[in-house]
């Protein structure tokens, strides 16, 4: 198992397989992109498809979620997830996407196994999605959610991040869009992430800010926390139920005492944390020959090395040098 000096133990699995986006959001990248990873740096898809076989076989890993970039752009994704598909015991699998290519790959995605999407979408207005994304596919969005939900990929789940100045006042819509939609919506505080090292916490839209908004619309009452267990998330039943919403507070609310991650980049490293500034590389040990229980105690040995929490509200807190982007989400 993947057990850390604290007692926690990872068994969910974040795979990002490629640093690559066809979105521009304000609050991950500038404009004109990032300098890519080259090819002979990524993990190959039998790569992949290892390192996912070892944390599930060796290490006690029962989620994995394929992230990016955005890994609809990854070619060889749909053979990766019904490679990971026959694995036994066979994991639980999900992708975050922006949804952009969604419509047209949903079903095959589910036919290779996929379990469930969470789609990223902060606004309803197509105006205010393009100067968030700077990019006009705010309607191929919305199809892909669709697609989604055709498909089976249930439940479907909205991550939405609210900025001010920009869709900070969309919270209660975005709620009653999914409602109707039967999507599962999530609100994520925006995090120290961005290439930029533009994040400001005085400016942020916190989880306090986004309850009250919601709280002027709808009835709130909070699932107990034994419901929770180690999910990011905290949930509200909205107006009676059946229908809830989500808040991830990684900045005012962290949840790191019951964290179950780990994460892997699209070139092979290792991370214990979004907020982590070391790495254990994998990819070198897969390529100089490493056997399955030594990559496995390697990533063993990284585990142990994880943190008690984020640092975030530590003095020194710095953000990592690399963004969410290369990170995985």
């Amino acid at each position: 198992m993947l057990l850390d000096t604290f007692g926690r133990v990872a068994t969910d699995l974040r795979v990002s397989l490629t640093d690559r986006c066809n979105l521009r959001c304000t609050y991950c990248m500038p404009e004109e992109g990032l300098d890519w990873l080259a090819k002979p740096d990524l993990l190959t898809d039998d790569e992949i498809v290892r390192l996912i076989r070892i944390a599930v076989e060796h290490l006690g890993v029962t989620e994995v979620r394929f992230t990016g970039g955005e890994p609809l752009l990854r070619p060889g994704l749909t053979g990766i997830v019904a490679r990971c598909a026959e694995l036994r015991p066979r994991p639980r699998m999900s992708l975050t996407t922006n949804g952009i290519g969604l419509e047209r790959t949903a079903g095959a995605l589910r036919d290779a196994g996929l379990d469930r999407v969470n789609v990223s979408l902060d606004t309803l207005d197509p105006e205010v999605f393009a100067r968030l994304t700077r990019r006009r596919r705010h309607a191929d969005v919305l199809r892909g959610l669709a697609a989604a939900r055709e498909a089976g990929l249930e439940p479907v789940k909205v991550n939405a991040v609210l900025m001010a100045g920009l869709n900070a006042d969309e919270a209660p819509d975005l709620l009653a869009w999914a409602m109707a939609e039967g999507y599962e919506l999530r609100f994520i505080e925006q995090m120290p992430l961005d290439a930029q090292h533009g994040w400001r916490r005085s400016g942020m839209i916190t989880a306090g800010d986004i309850l009250t908004a919601l709280r002027a619309r709808f009835r709130l009452e909070p699932e107990p926390d034994a419901a929770r267990g180690a999910a990011p998330a905290e949930r509200w039943v909205v107006d009676g139920g059946p229908h809830r919403v989500g808040i991830i507070a990684s900045v005012t609310r962290p949840f790191c005492r019951a964290c179950d991650r780990t994460r892997l980049t699209a070139d092979g490293q290792v991370r214990t944390c979004l907020f982590a500034r070391e790495e254990t590389d994998l990819r070198s040990a897969l390529r100089s020959g490493a056997d399955d229980g030594e990559v496995a105690e390697l990533w063993r040995r990284a585990t142990l090395g994880k943190k008690a929490g984020s640092g975030l509200d530590d003095p020194g807190f710095e953000q990592p040098g690399r963004p969410m982007s290369a990170i995985g989400g």
